[in-house]
């Protein structure tokens, strides 16, 4: 799950938070296996993304817990927002 708040137009960098609890994976090297996945691909897309503050929740139990299918989830996610267009000034 993805939660998003816009940051102000002064800020145009995207921020990441995650929130992988012990109740849907029991083990820490699952959550931290998780949180290496979600934290990279939101880096190798973190400039096409608009200024907002992401929070990725796990809200379910994946199974099983395969990197590659984690990884199209969050790139899914991701795409989902949009770098809005530059406004251009009119004179």
């Amino acid at each position: 799950m993805l939660h998003y708040q816009p940051r102000p137009e002064i800020e145009a960098d995207a921020r990441l938070g995650l929130v992988v609890g012990k109740k849907l994976l029991k083990r820490s090297v699952d959550r931290n296996r998780l949180k290496r996945i979600v934290r990279e691909q939101f880096r190798l897309r973190r400039a096409n993304l608009p200024a907002c503050d992401l929070v990725v929740r796990l809200f379910a139990k994946p199974l099983p817990l395969d990197g590659k299918l984690l990884a199209e989830d969050i790139v899914s996610l991701l795409g989902k927002l949009r770098k809005p267009k530059p406004k251009l000034e009119t004179p």
